[in-house]
């Protein structure tokens, strides 16, 4: 996943398919047999969006109540909930927004009419950013952090 984020960030590059019906027409294209890709293409890539989505929100919803638990108190639960939405609402709005250049293109059309004209290749271009300096500081975190502790990590 870093290296596609620094390709897309070193040539500027903007996805033309989605990677499920790619992937199925190299495999088609390898194996040499009759296939309706663009028939699966489509199911497979909705299923595994659903999956995504699904998965990422879970994910989020376990981390943020575990955040908010520990900070909680009887008074500050009502802003809790309402931060807790707001949060939620954005993650899943810009989850569909990123998740849109692996739709398919007619899905990809719906979603456009549906978000207005956003530059979309501008917010993906600032994921790939992002993305790759939380890896690599995540990275640089968890070298520094096993390196000031070597003592614990060593087998008795």
């Amino acid at each position: 996943m870093s290296l596609q984020a620094t390709i897309n960030i070193v040539f500027d590059r903007v996805g033309k398919t989605d990677p499920v019906t790619r992937g199925i027409e190299i495999t088609v294209n390898y194996l040499g047999i009759q296939f309706d890709v663009k028939f699966w293409s489509q199911h497979i890539s909705f299923i595994l969006v659903g999956i995504i989505i699904v998965t990422s929100i879970r994910g989020l919803l376990i981390t943020l109540t575990k955040f908010f638990y520990a900070i909680s108190s009887s008074k500050s639960s009502n802003v809790i909930v309402l931060l807790l939405a707001q949060i939620m609402g954005m993650y899943f709005v810009s989850s569909v927004l990123l998740i849109r250049m692996s739709m398919p293109l007619e899905y990809r059309t719906i979603v456009t009419e549906v978000l207005g004209e956003l530059q979309f290749n501008f917010y993906h271009r600032w994921f790939d950013v992002i993305f790759l300096v939380s890896a690599l500081s995540s990275i640089l975190f968890l070298y520094l952090a096993h390196k000031q502790a070597p003592e614990k990590h060593m087998a008795p």
